[in-house]
């Protein structure tokens, strides 16, 4: 089958190991001085192991590649003990991998495996969790997880800033010191483009603006006028690492979330067309179009440029 699977530069590749302690799936191993792919099979095309790549050598890709099985990971895992498992299960969890994270469960369950599934801390206090039996292993039904698992409902530890949610707050003008002021437009978190899951509800059937990062500072007028009523996500072309991985999010939503548009505001200074360019790559390899808004803004703020591309 054709699926998102991770790609090693073995010549950028200088064998310090750390993606393979970033992989708790244990797809990666270190042989020869170099990380190398033991399996298909393990790796989850989530990309776990990107972002503590120091030297870029990895990237996603997409290509022939054996299905992922979470009974598999699990069958590999789980003798590394509690710790391992529930790492692995906040992973999956972190990127709404709602399937595996039920088939992780039920692993445990079926083995009777000593993990205790309390230490998964609900989000918003759900209580779910709460049950144990004397072996420390929980006895929710499948229902509860399903149930819980919904939209993102319950975190599964991982880090804070990285957790996902949805504001959907209306805009709404406040009054201060006899002046009106326009309230926030944020409707979600996180919002940079390395952190943000690309099939997260937010994203789905949506209008989506991907800002540099400097363009919120230097506009006074952005949340009212350019980011009211839609999905959000920011990235710097210059100093971001991983621009392949880039590509491949704003591809899965332009394919899987079926966003309407996608509009790219960045700055007039020469860095930030590398912004523009990888929104149009994803335009160019995804299954299904959608129209391109290119916005241009001067360093003062002002709008230089405005264009459907």
């Amino acid at each position: 089958m054709k699926r998102t699977i991770i790609k090693i530069d073995e010549d950028l590749c200088n064998g310090c190991g750390l993606c393979v302690e970033g992989c708790h799936e244990g797809a990666l191993q270190l042989i020869d001085g170099k990380a190398r792919m033991i399996s298909d099979l393990y790796c989850d095309g989530l990309g776990a192991c990107i972002p503590e790549c120091p030297v870029a050598a990895i990237t996603l890709e997409e290509r022939e590649a054996e299905p992922y099985d979470e009974y598999k990971v699990m069958e590999r895992i789980s003798p590394k003990g509690e710790a391992t498992v529930i790492a692995h299960l906040n992973h999956l969890i972190d990127h709404l991998q709602t399937e595996f994270v039920e088939q992780g469960i039920q692993y445990i369950k079926e083995h009777k495996l000593k993990v205790n599934l309390t230490k998964l801390k609900p989000f918003n206090n759900n209580p779910i969790m709460s049950k144990q039996d004397h072996e420390g292993t929980s006895q929710v039904t499948d229902n509860d997880i399903k149930r819980s698992l919904k939209n993102g409902q319950v975190h599964f530890g991982g880090c804070p800033g990285s957790q996902m949610m949805d504001f959907e707050k209306p805009a709404r003008a406040v009054e201060v010191n006899n002046q009106t002021e326009q309230s926030s437009m944020l409707r979600q978190w996180p919002v940079q483009l390395h952190l943000l899951n690309p099939q997260a509800p937010y994203f789905q059937n949506a209008d989506v603006l991907l800002a540099a990062d400097c363009v919120a500072f230097s506009m006074g007028n952005f949340h009212s006028k350019y980011l009211a009523g839609k999905g959000l996500a920011i990235a710097c072309p210059k100093l971001d690492q991983g621009k392949e991985v880039y590509i491949d999010k704003l591809t899965a939503m332009i394919n899987d979330a079926s966003i309407n548009t996608l509009t790219v505001m960045k700055m007039q200074v020469p860095c930030c067309s590398g912004l523009l360019q990888m929104a149009q790559l994803a335009s160019e390899r995804a299954n299904r179009k959608v129209p391109v808004k290119a916005i241009t803004v001067s360093l003062q703020g002002e709008v230089i440029k405005e264009e459907w591309i």
